[in-house]
């Protein structure tokens, strides 16, 4: 029995493993050594594995800050409406998560590219897709009430392609230093769980907008199956990503911002004057009463663009229309106009960070 360990042998052998083991009566205290293999254990969900890194999260916030200035800008122009577009999170999580975490039914955008192996998903949410086909068609793009729990017909399908042709356009400028992914719609379904691109537990990384055209707000979602861009993920980290972050101007995006901007409408304002009358004045008045102004007829009065003065003007009457001649320039319109952008721009930057 020469192989047998003796009684005295096996505890000598546990107290080299746990010293607070030994005699002294200190078995009943934790062990230090147990306490340190504690310390250093995390928690790891196997249903969710982490297999997009840090780094190039940061890349893909990135990336798509620059595609939400440039599809804001886009929209604005093609709307003729003040849009703002903002970068709003970036997560990694399954496929199953984000089908869920949709409405239904939603407008669910499938994207396919010659170069990309699978798909991506772009999905616009009701409380926005409505109010801007509302705008496309003519109207104030002001959501009256609840929007309309349904699918879109086949007319508004043909006018949201408009909205997701620009958004296609800025993901493709946003990714271009990068790949070449020339996507295009090959399905549009109302139903997102009726698509299946991926495995269910398949990760996915997620980057959410929210998009603001007056008080109606909503959510953009462009989901990108990891597999998909995985042949691309070494250009996504932080030793390559500097290389490819600043990107020349493209030309024909310049004159196609320049030619929407052009024909945007801006509101224009002639500021007749300001009259003061008491409490009681303003409670008795009724129809035809008169008020009577500070100004005389022969002063001039002060045109506003978007709430700043750029002209001085007298009134008159032009064809039958009421109408004014311009005195003075004040300011120059077009600086005006730029300076707004530019602060819309830097607030938009501010609200992202």
């Amino acid at each position: 029995m020469a192989d047998v360990l003796s009684q005295n042998e096996v505890e000598s052998l546990l107290s080299a493993l746990d010293p607070s083991a030994g005699s002294g009566g200190g078995s009943n205290r934790p062990s230090s050594r147990n306490t340190d293999f504690n310390s250093q254990i995390s928690i790891y969900d196997f249903k969710r594995p982490e297999r997009v890194s840090k780094e190039q999260m940061r890349a893909f916030r990135a990336l798509h800050e620059s595609f939400s200035r440039e599809f804001g800008a886009a929209l604005s122009g093609m709307l003729r409406s003040i849009i703002e577009v903002k970068l709003i999170s970036v997560d990694q999580l399954t496929y199953s998560e984000f089908v869920f975490s949709l409405e239904n039914p939603t407008c669910f955008n499938l994207l396919e590219s010659e170069t990309l192996d699978g798909h991506i998903i772009l999905d616009i949410s009701p409380s926005i897709i409505f109010p801007i086909i509302d705008r496309l068609l003519g109207g104030d793009g002001h959501s009256h009430g609840a929007y309309p729990n349904r699918a879109l017909t086949e007319i508004e399908i043909r006018l949201v392609s408009r909205i997701t042709g620009l958004a296609i356009e800025g993901i493709e400028s946003a990714w271009s230093n990068l790949c070449d992914w020339k996507l295009r719609v090959s399905q549009v379904e109302s139903n997102p769980q009726l698509v299946q691109i991926v495995p269910p537990n398949e990760v996915i990384v997620l980057i959410s907008f929210e998009v603001t055209m007056g008080e109606t707000r909503g959510i953009i979602n462009l989901c990108i199956p990891f597999n998909t861009i995985e042949p691309l993920s070494n250009k996504l980290t932080s030793d390559t990503w500097s290389a490819y972050k600043k990107k020349t101007p493209d030309l024909r995006q310049q004159l196609n911002l320049e030619a929407n901007v052009t024909k945007s409408k801006i509101s224009l304002k002639v500021d007749l004057d300001n009259s003061k009358l008491t409490a009681g004045e303003v409670l008795n008045l009724a129809v035809g009463d008169v008020i009577m102004c500070n100004k005389g007829s022969a002063q001039s009065l002060t045109v506003e663009l978007e709430g700043s003065p750029v002209f001085t003007a007298y009134p008159g009457v032009y064809k039958g229309h009421k109408a004014i001649s311009i005195e003075k320039m004040l300011a120059i319109p077009k600086d005006v106009i730029e300076d707004k952008i530019r602060r819309a721009e830097t607030a938009q930057v501010s609200a992202s960070k």
